[in-house]
């Protein structure tokens, strides 16, 4: 299946809404950041789930980039969490920069990633940002799960796997459920297209972790960190 039309669709609609504006020093990272390039495979989702359930996938644009945005909020902050130099092999915010500028300039995406779902009639608003919310709330909850468990050598298979449902999954299952939202789908239709994301995200997570663990970066490196 050719994606091509819904991430040109979702490049463009960023270069629309995202502007460069004053002051310079708290929109210019959050431009750097976006404009990084990956897959953006989460926003694609949502435009893809939309479609799938009948909808207009441009209807769906706004919310795209709500869940790009977050996305990208919460890898900023994670970086300066971890003192990450590199970010899809270029300086992350926080070194191009410096820590407070990427704190405060991802607090500005988290806030943006709201506004953007001002656009949709008030019903559908209420579904994205009550999603949203609990979404981002559980990817918090994940990041804080992750932290505590460098600390012990005890983690269970089941704790570990509530926290990368946690810190990955609910987040590309949201992806799906707020296009299937848009798309005006039935409820069973959005818990069943959010399961599969939620697995899958699952999924990919359990891959990244091994290769991190047991792949050369030689062979694997920055074209796997690029997938999402």
């Amino acid at each position: 299946m050719d994606i091509s039309k819904y991430s040109d669709a979702l490049v463009a609609h960023l270069a629309n809404k995202v502007t460069l504006k004053e002051p310079a020093s708290l929109y210019e990272p959050i431009d750097y950041i976006l404009t990084l390039g990956g897959k953006r495979l989460r926003p694609v989702l949502t435009l893809m789930s939309a479609d799938f359930f009948g909808g207009n996938y441009k209807q769906a644009l706004d919310a795209s980039l709500a869940v790009e945005m977050f996305h990208n909020f919460s890898l900023v902050h994670d970086d300066i969490m971890d003192n990450a130099p590199l970010r899809r092999g270029h300086q992350t915010v926080h070194e191009k920069w410096d820590v407070n500028t990427g704190i405060l300039s991802g607090d500005a995406m988290l806030i943006l990633a709201y506004q953007l779902f001002e656009t949709y009639r008030p019903e559908v608003f209420m579904q994205l940002a009550v999603l949203f919310s609990k979404t981002a709330l559980e990817v918090c909850e994940g990041q804080q799960y992750d932290v505590d468990f460098e600390t012990r050598n005890d983690v269970t298979i089941s704790e570990y796997i509530k926290m990368i449902e946690y810190k990955t999954a609910v987040l590309i299952g949201a992806s799906l459920q707020m296009g299937a939202i848009i798309a005006d789908a039935s409820q069973s239709c959005q818990e069943k297209i959010y399961a599969f994301g939620k697995n899958l995200g699952i999924a990919f997570q359990l891959q990244d972790d091994y290769l991190d663990a047991f792949g050369n970066p030689l062979t694997f490196g920055n074209k796997w960190e690029e997938i999402l």
